[in-house]
């Protein structure tokens, strides 16, 4: 099967989230499927040619797309995804690629993206490349089903094409003023109250993705349901409801090339689920680094997040002092709101020995804490997949999560389970949004650290979890197939 995978961020070459680590890692599991995938990418000013062997098409050479009346020059870059035999194509068009960010608050946002979307396919028409799915990723890409069925309609060469729309986070919409339609050549009667394209009064990509992909699916089965509620659907639950049965959810795999206690290049002691013996001596070299005290039976609780309402930080904020009253220590790596940012900062000052934090973004740090933590805490307010929870359990560190999205796909609460006659909890969860569910939840997971036996079968359960990308991009492969049946 032939996959065209469009994504506007692809680990290695340009990150502000998870999408960036599907982009770079599930396109390689279809691959091992046998399928053909080329991966379609715009050509940042971040990203580095000379790093990542970009070279340029000559076959192709310059391509005129009309933007907003406007003919802009574009020319195409490729790459192999390494570890790989995928083709990454990308989209070169410094008028709206060569930014100091990614996404922007320009005013011409909108534009950057329908440049995209309209190259992408005109690539594909050069290269006479018809692919079996189009594989489309948040709003960003969601004028790319309207585009194939209707504004390249002529081109036979994509009758047999499906669109499958994958939605990562629906709290990010792409809605624009109606300008946009102009600017994207989309006929203007398809704006208007409560149609297609429309959305309280604005051009919303994303729900032109929705309404005119022949699948809709996103990154758990939890959220694929919470979705179509009033409460998790950022004003598109009835569009989503009236294509329900093309709606699912598929969790996102992790790569465990990168993500394994056993072999993690950023660890200075290598640990297993047969041996964890080097899950201390990571602790203890952490808090060194952070001149913080090592004790061996007081736990150790991680927080790796942007810091925003989203991933639970205000009701985090509202627990702060029962937290901290807790016989336990804290290591918080993030940026995002300066309030909460400012808390973060605080919260090492007023607790000398207690607390280490650190505000902004790194990778190496990242590993570290998954490695050293006991615990760890995503609070999130809504979680469509989460990552940070699939790396703790495999790391040995007991997530404690509120049930939500594909955190309460991942993390079955050990005392549930144990009420139920099971043993195989792997962590601690709550479903009320409050600071007293949160902060009670951590007290237990506290708590039952101090039972090491209870505890070491709680972390192996989580450790040998296995939430590898070849059972999601099966998954997909299955979701591809009914995107065929349904284009007919």
């Amino acid at each position: 099967m032939k996959i065209a995978f469009i994504t506007t961020e692809c680990v290695p070459y340009a990150k502000t989230g998870g999408l960036a680590d599907v982009a770079g890692s599930l396109p390689r599991a279809l691959e091992k499927l046998g399928c053909e995938v080329k991966i379609f990418l715009p050509k940042y000013n971040s990203i580095d040619e000379l790093k990542y062997g970009l070279r340029y098409n000559w076959a192709i050479g310059e391509m005129l797309v009309r933007v907003n009346g406007v003919d802009r020059t574009v020319h195409l870059h490729q790459a192999k995804l390494p570890g790989s035999n995928i083709e990454v194509n990308f989209i070169d068009c410094p008028h709206y690629f060569y930014r100091d960010s990614i996404y922007t608050n320009d005013k011409d946002e909108d534009e950057r993206f329908i440049l995209f979307s309209k190259a992408v396919i005109e690539t594909m028409q050069r290269f006479g490349w018809a692919p079996d799915i189009i594989q489309c990723n948040d709003w960003q890409t969601g004028l790319i089903p309207l585009f194939i069925r209707d504004n390249y309609s002529w081109d036979r060469m994509f009758d047999n094409t499906a669109t499958v729309f994958t939605i990562h986070n629906i709290g990010y919409q792409g809605r624009f003023s109606k300008s946009a339609l102009f600017a994207a050549e989309i006929r203007g009667d398809l704006y208007y109250p409560n149609g297609p394209v429309e959305f309280e009064d604005s051009v919303s990509f994303m729900k032109t993705g929705i309404v005119f992909s022949d699948i809709i699916n996103t990154v758990s089965n939890k959220y694929s349901h919470e979705i179509l509620t009033e409460e998790y659907g950022s004003g598109l639950h009835n569009i989503l409801r009236s294509r329900k049965p093309d709606v699912f959810g598929i969790l996102n795999g992790v790569d465990y090339d990168e993500w394994n206690p056993e072999t993690d290049k950023f660890l200075p002691y290598k640990f297993s689920e047969k041996d964890l013996s080097g899950k201390s001596k990571n602790k203890k070299f952490l808090m060194e680094h952070f001149h913080l005290p090592f004790y061996e039976n007081k736990p150790l609780i991680g927080v790796i997040s942007r810091l925003v309402v989203q991933k639970g930080f205000d009701i985090f904020a509202n627990a702060v002092s029962d937290l901290m009253s807790l016989d336990a220590q804290w290591i918080m790596l993030g940026s995002g709101d300066y309030e909460y940012e400012s808390m973060l900062r605080t919260l090492a000052q007023h607790y000398p020995g207690k607390v280490g934090t650190y505000i902004g973004y790194n990778n190496e740090l990242s590993h570290l804490i998954e490695a050293a933590a006991d615990i760890f805490v995503m609070p999130s307010r809504y979680e469509p997949c989460g990552l940070n929870q699939i790396y703790s359990l495999k790391y040995g560190a007991v997530p404690v999560v509120r049930k939500t999205g594909g955190l309460a796909d991942t993390v079955k609460d050990w005392d549930e389970e144990k009420h139920f006659g099971f043993d195989h909890g792997a962590g601690f969860s709550f479903y009320d949004y409050t600071s007293f569910a949160l902060s009670s939840s951590v007290e237990r997971a506290v708590n039952v650290f101090k039972q090491k036996d209870i505890w070491g079968k709680i972390q192996h359960n989580g450790m040998k979890l296995d939430f590898s990308w070849k059972r999601s991009a099966e998954k997909y492969l299955e979701l591809y197939k009914l995107a065929k049946e349904k284009r007919g």
